[in-house]
């Protein structure tokens, strides 16, 4: 496996190490609020735990990419911030945002609360820090200085 081969590549550095980390939290807060969507709706809830398929492929492809980024793949890190950073963030947003904008009030948030709220709430606020937190990481100073020096195009060889 590439990523336990010795080679002349720089040691993976803590802030990208703690990025690969955040993204597997990420996952796994993901990963929770599916499962708790589904015992709700189960259990007889409103809620649906629609596209169950596209989630498992979407942590699985996500998983990927973090150990790809891991391994200083600048493609792994551009596809985590724009497709994650970008196009993930707003989907876990967006219903709040919406919600919002419909008129609703904060104060609203806690009168409206029906259970499914109450768990998925915090666990999509755990998966949104982890998120911001990987981007934080990924784009630190030594980790642009790991990215420059691992994803150059030339491959050193020891010799």
């Amino acid at each position: 496996m590439k990523a336990l081969k010795l080679s002349s590549r720089p040691a993976v550095p803590r802030e990208v190490q703690a990025s690969f980390l955040l993204w597997l939290a990420a996952v796994g807060a993901g990963i929770l609020e599916t499962i708790v969507r589904i015992l709700y709706s189960l259990s007889g809830g409103s809620d649906s735990a629609n596209g169950l398929v596209v989630r498992v492929i979407v942590y699985a492809v996500v998983i990927y990419i973090a150990a790809q980024m891991r391994l200083g793949k600048r493609w792994a890190r551009i596809a985590l911030a724009v497709v994650l950073g970008g196009i993930g963030t707003l989907s876990l947003v967006i219903d709040p945002i919406s919600w919002l904008a419909g008129g609703n009030s904060l104060g609203e948030v806690f009168t409206q609360a029906d259970l499914l709220f109450v768990f998925v709430a915090p666990v999509r606020a755990v998966h949104l820090a982890a998120v911001v937190a990987a981007l934080v990481f990924m784009f630190s100073p030594a980790a642009n200085t790991y990215f420059r020096a691992t994803g150059s195009g030339t491959r050193r060889t020891s010799g």
